[in-house]
């Protein structure tokens, strides 16, 4: 990594801005390496990732692993992939049920002059609404389906996803089309940038 890098993700891990905000208090997860080819951009930890600090460590992490076609080995190689989510800490939950959206604060304050220091990503993969609305702005589609859906408008340096969480179940069912084509498509794509 270089210097301006390491500096940005320990300055990031020592980031308290929305401390008071946050119901289990700061503990940014991430992971960046100026070499990894994919960028896998998604919402923020849950309360299992808050624990273990590793990004992706639960339930989700197994599904996106599985659409990504890789082990967890290969996954967690910062040379492979960087994550770094719409926000760092784990914001909460909302009164009716569901993790609250990513504090809008880390992307303001560092996407910005982190993104720049990943100079050989090829491919982002924006996970979840929040995701697309950061790293697609007006691009996105009117639902988060006819987002992921129009994947071809994007390729092949952005693919929007769905959240990977129990909730895509349902409507993966209702959506045959993205695991008989997407999957495909980011299972090849990955093993092209990590030369499988």
């Amino acid at each position: 990594m270089t210097g301006a890098l390491d500096q940005i993700l320990k300055d990031i891990r020592a980031c308290r801005i929305c401390e008071a905000s946050l119901p289990l208090g700061p503990r940014p997860v991430l992971i960046a390496d100026a070499k990894a080819p994919i960028l896998i951009a998604g919402q923020a930890p849950g309360t299992k990732v808050h624990a273990s600090g590793i990004p992706w460590d639960d339930p989700s992490g197994d599904r996106l692993r599985e659409w990504l076609g890789v082990d967890k080995d290969t996954f967690y190689n910062p040379e492979n992939f960087a994550i770094i989510p719409q926000g760092f800490c784990y914001p909460g939950r909302l009164e009716k049920g569901g993790d609250s959206p990513p504090r809008p604060e880390c992307a303001q304050t560092w996407h910005p002059n982190l993104i720049p220091l990943l100079p050989n990503v090829r491919l982002t993969l924006a996970v979840g609404q929040y995701a697309h609305k950061y790293h697609l702005g007006a691009r996105r589609k009117k639902t988060l389906t006819a987002t992921v859906q129009a994947y071809e408008q994007f390729a092949p340096d952005l693919l929007p996803l769905p959240h990977p969480s129990w909730r895509v179940t349902g409507w993966m069912k209702k959506n045959p089309w993205y695991e008989a084509n997407i999957v495909p498509f980011l299972q090849a794509e990955t093993r092209r940038l990590l030369k499988r």
